[in-house]
């Protein structure tokens, strides 16, 4: 089909007055340069661009089109002298419309550039935003006429400027950093302490309330859920709900506009870079999630917001064979093509933003294995990461890898390049099992335990390859994991027949809310155990956000659409017992690097000391066998850490060294007797964790030769051993 641009070219208003110049194809983008603004935007397949400039959101037309006459490598660029920030812009492109061979080009459709640094609103949802006529006999064969500016966000033209004073990358190492995965909203939309009007924002964040908060919590990072620009899609609109969590991208170098209190101008991108300032004078970290994997646009039903009409084919992985259709490895209708040097660059663009003009310390990447995906397979030496590895920006920031995607065969845990770290999903399930009693051998929750050797070592990856998680945004909360046995998800339109419980969850005996007593006590007595757990344990612990508080989402697992009470952290309904049970935990992590060490455990004999770096020891005090790790009806073990075995030097040098401890896990539901190593008792011997009555601290007793300790049923001890 051939439907071409006029060539009418617009005059511009008398109060605006512009000259027009060939410009330059480098940088992408819009750039301001203090006189004028260069736009440069790819396009391989475009016969023909028109730049188009909006004098407000509210214009239904553009107040000017330029014709883009100049090409260079396929990148269309033009300089225009006279404007500058705050200016709204986008694109219409001339080309074939012919969906079967994957040419979508449709000049009635205002498309955004893929690289504007700020949208000016959301998605207003119309028909008009679909390239063809909605409702047509021949769907996305057809060809839509009405024009979709009124209803799609312009692009804007920002001043990249900034006073960032000394900021610095704070550069923590992964053996001492303690993760925070938090929703830039859910956060702080409840929290009273903030001021109402910057509540759910950025700078609700940076607020010093909130910064008190997380550095008194001890966290060293915080990783935030989506906050590129992102689409709420239309039939969760039509239903009353919206895309909460955010993992549907329209604009990889925008800020999401709704996480502002200042929407005016592009303000957004100054508000974030204050945000990211505060917490980096705090010591914390910040992580971005990012979802490079698909776009906002979906599978060939869907409309057409940017890439589609700038260039279908050169943006997506389509169905070999089959043009018409989208490769779809993630479960939203699309898959960006990695394999495609401009997507690659577009990609690579987009990290190098945010780490050198927003200043952000690291990703986690959703699907990551999508990324590595070549023509069939998953490839770890895919062109994604070498491009990373030799990238002398990206390659020193953190990067954590969702490893695995919509395809079974695209399960990479463990898999991923030296440098690289990853969710440790298998350490999740593990855990869980462990503690709701399911049969598991003891020899996998070791391993876990341990950094996940069996996962990462080699390759010259360590312990700190693992993020070690119990819960995260996607499925219950902390609570929740101790109170469902099915899912409660009505509000999001399911019927929840479905009894199974894929969450490796346990009610405690009763399902959902209880009054009584003894189910509430072991509910408190299990998220002790399991934070425990995540933070004593070696790699990196990620801890979601609300979860030291005993936030719920009523059970609901997956409030991917609920912005609403279900999924913001209701600060005043806090646990603060369960706070204060957290809040030791990670900072008694943080002082002892016997949970915190950078090399693997070798067990093997420390010189000077007749016990090895760890050893695992049954309750009467002997050491496990080869036959004991196969039990599947084995609960419980004790675990001794030397503090003399951490085979590390620190930064000046010098060895380091710490307490050991005996850690006893029991997950039975009795309690049991432990006998102390006998070559290492005496009344040097205290207790500093006890999870059966949230003690953290350093205990009274001491402990004889020939002594024993009673752990209580489902419980942690952990005994520290003073070093002399």
């Amino acid at each position: 089909m051939d439907h071409r641009i006029q060539n009418e070219i617009l005059e511009a208003p008398d109060s605006l007055q512009i000259n027009v110049r060939p410009g330059m194809p480098y940088p992408l983008g819009a750039t301001w340069d203090g006189e004028g603004v260069n736009f440069a935007i790819f396009s391989e397949n475009a016969t023909k661009a028109v730049l188009c400039l909006f004098g407000s959101q509210e214009d239904s037309q553009e107040n000017v089109k330029i014709e883009i006459e100049e090409v260079t490598h396929h990148i269309w660029h033009v300089y225009v002298q006279g404007i500058g920030p705050g200016q709204l812009y986008g694109y219409r492109f001339e080309g074939p419309y012919d969906p079967k061979a994957g040419h979508r080009f449709n000049h009635n459709k205002l498309v955004i550039d893929p690289y504007a640094k700020a949208l000016s609103g959301s998605i207003d949802w119309d028909d008009s935003l679909f390239s063809y006529q909605t409702g047509s006999k021949e769907e996305d064969l057809s060809f839509s006429e009405t024009d979709s500016a009124p209803h799609l966000p312009k692009s804007i033209v920002i001043d990249q400027n900034f006073d960032w004073e000394n900021d610095r990358h704070p550069k923590i190492p992964y053996h001492d950093t303690i993760i925070y995965e938090a929703h830039v909203k859910g956060l702080t939309i409840l929290h009273p302490g903030i001021p109402e009007e910057i509540r759910g924002t950025y700078a609700g964040i940076a607020h010093p309330e909130m910064i008190r908060y997380l550095q008194q919590l001890g966290i060293t990072a915080i990783e935030l859920m989506p906050v590129h620009h992102f689409v709420a899609d239309r039939h969760l609109i039509e239903k009353g709900l919206t895309n909460y969590w955010g993992y549907n991208t329209l604009g990889f170098f925008a800020p999401e506009i709704t996480y502002a209190s200042d929407r005016e101008n592009g303000n957004h991108v100054i508000e974030f870079k204050h945000m990211v300032k505060q917490l980096h004078a705090a010591g914390i970290e910040v992580i971005l999630d990012v979802v490079y994997n698909h776009t906002a646009e979906g599978n060939h039903l869907g409309p057409t917001f940017s890439f589609k009409g700038t260039d279908n084919v050169s943006y997506y992985r389509l169905t070999e064979g089959d043009p018409h259709h989208y490769m779809d490895y993630t479960g939203t209708g699309n898959t960006l093509n990695t394999r495609l040097p401009y997507v690659l660059a577009m990609i690579m663009d987009s990290l190098r933003y945010w780490i050198t003009d927003m200043h952000v310390d690291g990703f986690r990447f959703d699907l990551a294995s999508t990324l590595a995906r070549t023509l069939n397979d998953t490839d770890t030496l895919g062109s994604f990461f070498n491009i990373i590895h030799q990238d002398p920006i990206i390659s020193q920031v953190k990067l954590i890898a969702e490893p695995w995607d919509i395809n079974d065969d695209g399960y990479m845990v463990g898999k991923f390049p030296p440098g690289w770290a990853e969710w440790n999903d298998k350490y999740r399930d593990c855990v869980r099992d462990f503690w709701r009693g399911a049969e598991s051998k003891l020899a996998e929750f070791s391993e876990r335990f341990t950094g996940s050797p069996d996962l990462y070592q080699g390759d010259y990856r360590s312990p700190t390859a693992s993020v070690n998680l119990v819960t995260a945004h996607d499925g219950f909360t902390l609570h929740d994991l101790v109170s469902y046995n099915k899912k409660h998800n009505e509000a999001n339109g399911e019927d929840n027949k479905d009894g199974s419980n894929n969450n490796n969850s346990w009610n405690c005996g009763v399902e959902g809310p209880t009054d009584d007593p003894e189910i509430t006590a072991l509910r408190k007595k299990q998220k002790r155990n399991m934070l425990t757990t995540l933070f004593l344990s070696q790699g990196v612990p990620m801890l979601v956000a609300g979860d030291e508080l005993g936030r719920t989402q009523g059970g609901n697992n997956n409030a991917y659409c609920q912005d609403n009470e279900i999924s913001w952290i209701n600060w005043e309904q806090a646990d603060q017992k369960l706070l204060e049970f957290t809040k030791g935990l990670i900072w008694f992590s943080k002082k002892h690097p016997s949970f915190r060490r950078r090399r693997w455990f070798q067990g093997l004999p420390v010189k000077g000391s007749e016990l090895d770096d760890i050893r695992w020891y049954l309750p009467e005090g002997t050491v496990m066998s080869d036959e004991n790790w196969e039990y599947d009806f084995a609960k419980s073990m004790g675990i001794y850490l030397n503090g003399n075995g951490i085979r590390c030097v620190n930064y000046d040098g010098q060895k380091i060294t710490d307490d050991s401890f005996y850690i006893i896990f029991n997950a039975h539901e009795q309690s049991l007797e432990y006998k102390l190593p006998a070559d290492k008792c005496g009344l040097s011997w205290r207790k500093a964790i006890d999870t059966s009555d949230g003690f953290i601290g350093e205990g009274s007793e001491g402990f004889s030769k020939d002594n024993t300790v009673i752990v209580q049923g489902r419980s942690v001890l952990v005994m520290k051993y003073h070093l002399n």
